[in-house]
């Protein structure tokens, strides 16, 4: 007897306009809040989290060798800076069985400033 899985649905792209930030902001919040788990350099190595050079452009769960959840990888996430913009209020909530640890990040300011900086290291 077998039964049908249920379709995984995918995180559709939020209809918002992310704020203009600012890259050089971005660069030090990225060092304080992300480059614990994270790198971002060209080559940078999977660390906690997978590297994150190139992320905007690329599907969710796809960068070769890191180990990502079934939820980030079952997504459907195309990244772009409104799926990132919404994700970092609360990763958690956002894409339920994520594995990553960050709380989030409140500030509108702060993940406009990101998403400017993640736009640039590509």
């Amino acid at each position: 007897r077998f039964t049908q899985a249920t379709p995984i649905m995918p995180i559709p792209e939020p209809q918002i306009e992310v704020p203009s930030g600012d890259v050089k902001k971005g660069a030090k919040l990225f060092k304080a809040k992300c480059a614990q788990c994270h790198t971002v350099e060209k080559g940078g190595n999977a660390k906690q989290g997978p590297p994150l050079w190139g992320v905007i452009g690329r599907t969710a769960g796809t960068y070769d060798g890191f180990g990502y959840s079934e939820a980030n990888k079952n997504s459907g996430i195309l990244w772009s800076d409104k799926h990132m913009f919404e994700y970092l209020i609360n990763p958690k909530k956002y894409m339920p069985g994520t594995k990553i640890v960050c709380a989030g990040i409140k500030k509108e300011s702060e993940r406009a400033d990101l998403c400017s900086f993640l736009n640039k290291c590509k």
